[in-house]
């Protein structure tokens, strides 16, 4: 063990042998700390500090980064899959899309453009992406306000306002899902009325179906903690579910890798764009964990392709930030 910059690689987050941990201020990142002078690997360590704050599935936060040479490495931690809700890791996948978008954003944020390499290693299928700091760029805009968003928490669980999403946001966010080559079916509490009752539906069979399954109880409980909460969030999603001002449901062309890693992107972008505006998320994914109940929902909306998040949004009271594990040091190897 040295303590010479230049070793690599660098791993991210630490594993069992490295102790040094905190939990929590990951959500206090000050811009002002980027090392804008220092080496690459500490401008790509600071970056990776807002790459862990995309949104996860159950806060599992399924991925590996990390630093070689110049570049950072996204692998995909497969002990963290949830088997019996998520057997083909699409889920982790989608949920390292949507650090990928993080990260990708932090950098041009910077200064930089973002020169990414999707599945790089056909032989290594766990590497789900290898990302450069590339030439100097002007910020646009946009990624500014986009980027400021990365430290505001997401979901929100809480019951929704009846304050109505203004149309030009909810055209915004559908251009947001498309501009990463998704599909967004957008369903009001008047538009379509019939499919959005059926996807409500779909949403209480999953929830009942999980529930009955104790492996699905166990497996999902090791992450939630409690069985009691699990019990008593089931019981609450058709409600919550019926008052939302809007379910959206992400759907993709096809329902590969490739197509979980742009869902996860196109996933931190709406729920980027919609912090921008103050606007909540939580996820009601029961009825696409369920292939039966995945096949249903894609029937009812066969123009959409392949099904990926379900969610609802709106308007709710603030909400404290879940608790992420975050590295203090980075790790040099001899």
């Amino acid at each position: 063990m040295v303590s010479i910059l230049t070793i690599f690689p660098v791993i991210y987050p630490p594993t069992a042998q490295h102790k040094s941990e905190t939990v929590s201020s990951s959500w206090q990142i000050l811009e002002d700390d980027f090392p804008s002078d220092g080496s690459s690997s500490q401008q790509l360590k600071f970056l990776l500090d807002y790459a862990t704050l995309a949104p996860t599935s159950y806060n599992t936060q399924p991925w590996t980064f990390k630093i070689v040479d110049e570049a950072i490495e996204l692998y995909l931690n497969k002990p963290r899959t949830l088997s019996v809700a998520d057997p083909n890791c699409r889920e982790l996948t989608i949920s390292c899309g949507a650090a990928l978008f993080h990260l990708c954003l932090a950098i041009r944020h910077f200064g930089y453009k973002d020169v990414v390499e999707i599945l790089p290693e056909p032989l290594n299928p766990n590497l789900l992406a290898r990302i450069c700091m590339g030439s100097k760029r002007i910020t646009r805009v946009e990624e500014n306000f986009l980027f400021r968003a990365i430290s505001k928490k997401c979901a929100n669980r809480l019951s929704l306002s009846d304050r109505q999403i203004p149309t030009s946001l909810i055209s915004e966010l559908e251009l947001a899902t498309c501009s990463e080559g998704n599909w967004l079916q957008i369903m009001t509490q008047t538009i379509p009325q019939d499919r959005r009752s059926a996807v409500i539906d779909l949403i209480a069979r999953g929830d009942r179906l999980q529930m009955s399954n104790p492996r699905s109880r166990g497996k999902l409980a090791q992450w939630i903690r409690s069985c009691d909460l699990m019990k008593s969030q089931a019981a609450k999603d058709c409600q919550l579910a019926l008052q939302a001002p809007v379910l959206m449901l992400i759907s993709s062309n096809d329902d590969t890798p490739w197509d979980w890693l742009a869902t996860g992107q196109a996933l931190a972008h709406l729920l980027l764009r919609a912090r921008i505006d103050d606007v909540w998320a939580s996820f009601f994914n029961q009825p696409i964990q369920v292939p039966q109940l995945r096949s249903r929902l894609q029937e009812l909306f066969p123009d959409r392709g392949y099904p990926q998040i379900l969610l609802r949004l709106g308007y709710a009271r603030e909400t404290t930030p879940i608790t992420r594990k975050t590295a203090n040091e980075v790790i040099f190897r001899s």
